[in-house]
């Protein structure tokens, strides 16, 4: 096999892999709570926030189990198998950025989520 097909393959295996969770990107809510009262937006950014420890927690066990299952198999077992959360961090991310800045037109503050 040629380097460049060798490098090609292993880039593409990594690309598969499962991400950090501080690392995904946010799907866009803009405008989705503009018109939701500010005791609602406070609540549903608590629920949402509530929800982030458990993400972060199966994103971090994905990302082992993928870098595990590329060492020893060559495949990001995570990813295949469905315990990637890519889509559900990158959703409540940007959920969260939605319901912070309705909150903040109600002059609001919110805590910050720990991604990491």
């Amino acid at each position: 096999m040629s380097k460049l097909a060798l490098v090609l393959s292993c880039t593409m295996v990594l690309a598969a892999c499962a991400q950090q969770p501080a690392s995904i990107q946010p799907v866009s809510f803009a405008g989705a709570y503009d018109e939701v009262s500010c005791a609602r937006a406070q609540t549903l950014h608590q629920q949402e926030a509530a929800r982030v420890p458990a993400l972060v927690a199966s994103q971090k066990q994905a990302v082992t189990g993928d870098a595990v299952g590329v060492l020893l198999l060559g495949v990001p077992m995570s990813s295949l198998t469905g315990a990637d959360l890519e889509g559900e961090i990158a959703a409540t991310k940007g959920k969260l950025m939605a319901l912070e800045s309705r909150l903040d037109v109600c002059g609001r503050t919110t805590t910050p989520v720990d991604w990491a």
